[in-house]
């Protein structure tokens, strides 16, 4: 009976943690969205008959043709600078597997949310609390629930890619 209402229990909260997932998938989308809002309203600094003049791209509708590459490469750093001071929340790309079962709880890139934070961690810390989450012997529903029909595969899969987070986040932010 006890082992019913836990299942019971485990399937509501990975319901619940699907529905959490879409809505950080949409806020993902909305990051987007303002990237590309960033990009095309973007100052350039240009000249103009030896004067310095401001100009947004989103009311040019043509580059003029003698914009160097090096105004160009300003351009890129001072948006890669807007990029980190703003934070990303999606700063690299994850597994399926780790969307699917890790990220509502965990954070769409180990940061932590309800669960705890896992960027940082080794692989061999990360498979260790799996596999004693898996058996029982750390005791959590959610986490026994969630992967109780995961492979061993999987598991080391999910340590090794978990274990990778913080030097793409640090790789992400340069």
């Amino acid at each position: 009976m006890i082992k019913h209402i836990i299942a019971g229990i485990a399937t509501a909260l990975a319901i619940w943690a699907c529905v959490h997932l879409v809505s950080l998938d949409k806020e993902v989308h909305k990051l987007d969205k303002i990237t590309a809002l960033i990009k095309s309203t973007a100052m350039e600094d240009t000249k103009l008959g030896g004067a310095k003049v401001e100009k947004s791209k989103a009311v040019v509708i043509q580059k003029t043709t003698n914009t160097s590459s090096s105004q160009n490469k300003k351009a890129e750093e001072k948006l890669a600078a807007l990029k980190r001071k703003a934070g990303n929340i999606a700063a690299f790309e994850v597994s399926p597997l780790y969307k699917k079962r890790c990220s509502s709880c965990h954070g769409n890139i180990g940061q932590g949310i309800i669960g705890p934070k896992l960027m940082g961690r080794d692989k061999e810390y990360v498979l260790s609390a799996l596999h004693e989450f898996k058996s029982g012997k750390r005791r959590n529903y959610v986490m026994y629930g969630l992967l109780g029909s995961m492979t061993d595969e999987q598991l080391e899969f999910l340590a090794d890619e978990i274990s990778t987070f913080q030097k793409k986040y640090d790789e992400s932010q340069k």
